[in-house]
């Protein structure tokens, strides 16, 4: 989806490459046997290599090593069988070491793709330059005491891949197509659980804008720590219309580091751009390469479960899904799960219109995710059997499905208590409609002159006095019959 940003004298094109640091799932920390649980007391999850004690040896830990291969697996890219860490040099007051290991020159994971399709059908494949491997840093709490901060290092040296995409992204949606993408495929291979309201899925995006048609790239502004996919899509777009009014002046874009405001909905300077000498690279002494067998990476590559995008063409296939429809069914687990519960020897088209409509909605209002549903997939199933057997109909459901949401009782016992069965009875529907047409002898005479609209009306009627519980499809064929 092309997104042109309009200048006095040009138009503009926005140029986008996001760098997302997902924390690893693993017991232990990447290199110590600290706990990597999220939270607890602060510091309580801390070895004497993670507060880098004198003569402590970090010690790599297979596991965020082996998720780091599953993830490239995931992102399509090569991995590689000789990687090595490096130091990136740097103070600050929740790095106990003052350095950062992690993954310069020679990462596991090389380049790769994600393919993604945005809402109007539009598919789009997005390059990987790199994921490497690296160690998180502590945390700084500045909001205990007006004059003091608080450093808690139990994030210090918890496993991170750092993933690294191209500058391919051109749209606010595309990079928000991009995220939930990638956020989908380390959920599915169990790498990494993706909050990015607890921080263990975190964005930054880089962003330069450049007239259409131009091929060279302008100076890029960097944005830190975006935690949310909508907070990304708006600092994007935000920072690129900042660029072009700075351009529109005959003004000159400073390449730096800055943050994104959600309340004041701004993006303002955080520190100017570093490039890789200001943090004196060099080779991790203590850490010796990883030197890896094609037959190891091969063994890995078999314990994959179902990707997304596999998933995705199975439910294309299998269920008959338009493309957009199977991408957002198919891209969380939980999600596919309950679709293909509900799915499960019913109209696939109907599932899938209940799921992505009045259960999304629902959940979204309530604040709640699809594994906290107040209805669970194989209750929503008996509502569509329900209405595939003209027990209730489309709209009667809707008022069930509310009920449903509301007490968590199963939807037949709502049906029975509430007394709201279709009525199917020829002869009482017959009554009903009989006595709405002695009652409107004019409204008869305007229909049967040609108004024939007016049948809706009759319909209308006849509804409001079945208290919404006629069959419709009889209802509509015995009205025709007796309007003539």
């Amino acid at each position: 989806m092309s997104y042109i940003l309009k200048g006095k004298t040009n138009n503009w094109e926005i140029v986008v490459g996001l760098e997302v640091h997902c924390q690893i799932i693993s017991n232990a920390k990447v290199f110590s046997g600290s706990s990597a649980k999220f939270g607890g007391v602060p510091n309580s999850h801390v070895s004497f290599i993670d507060a880098a004690f004198p003569g402590m040896l970090p010690h790599l830990n297979k596991e965020c090593l082996y998720q780091s291969i599953r993830t490239g697996m995931g992102l399509n890219s090569k991995i590689n069988l000789y990687s090595r860490f490096d130091r990136k040099n740097y103070f600050y007051g929740d790095l106990p070491q003052g350095y950062q290991i992690t993954q310069l020159f020679y990462p596991i994971v090389g380049e790769g793709y994600i393919d993604i399709t945005l809402e109007d059908g539009t598919k789009k494949r997005l390059r990987v330059e790199r994921l490497h491997l690296e160690q998180d840093a502590g945390k700084s709490i500045h909001d205990r005491a007006p004059h003091l901060s608080f450093v808690d290092l139990n994030r210090s040296g918890v496993g991170l891949m750092e993933i690294v995409g191209m500058p391919d992204i051109s749209s606010p949606e595309e990079a928000g197509a991009y995220l939930r993408k990638l956020r989908s495929i380390v959920r599915a291979l169990g790498t990494c659980d993706g909050n990015m309201d607890e921080g263990s899925m975190r964005c930054d995006a880089n962003v330069s804008i450049r007239p259409v048609g131009d091929k060279n790239l302008r100076n890029r502004v960097e944005i830190k720590n975006l935690n949310s996919v909508k907070f990304v899509m708006q600092a994007i777009e935000l920072e690129a219309h900042r660029q072009l009014a700075i351009y529109e002046e005959g003004g000159h874009v400073t390449q730096e580091t800055r943050l994104f405001d959600s309340i004041k909905m701004e993006t303002r300077t955080m520190r100017s751009k570093e490039n890789a000498l200001d943090y004196r690279y060099f080779p991790d002494p203590d850490l010796p390469p990883v030197l890896l067998t094609q037959e190891e990476v091969d063994e890995i590559r078999r314990t994959l479960p179902e990707l997304p995008e596999d998933r995705k063409n199975r439910f294309i296939k299998e269920y008959h899904l338009n493309e957009y429809d199977a991408d957002i069914l198919s891209g969380d687990n939980k999600t596919a799960e309950y679709f293909e519960t509900v799915a499960k020897g019913r109209d696939t088209d109907k599932a899938a219109h209940w799921v992505m409509g009045d259960l999304f909605g629902a959940l979204n209002k309530l604040g709640k995710s699809i594994e906290q549903s107040p209805v669970s997939p194989s209750n929503l199933g008996k509502l569509l059997d329900l209405m595939a057997k003209d027990v209730i109909s489309g709209k009667i459901a809707k008022e069930v499905f509310e009920l449903m949401l509301e007490t968590g009782k199963d939807a037949d016992i709502i049906v029975e208590e509430k007394g709201l069965k279709q009525i199917t009875d020829t002869s009482e529907i017959e009554g009903m409609i009989d006595t709405i047409i002695a009652e409107n002898p004019e409204t008869v005479s305007e229909y049967k002159a040609g108004k024939t609209k007016l049948l809706g009306w009759f319909v209308g009627q006849a509804m409001k006095a079945s208290k919404g519980k006629a069959n419709p499809g009889l209802l509509n064929q015995l009205l025709t019959k007796k309007l003539g």
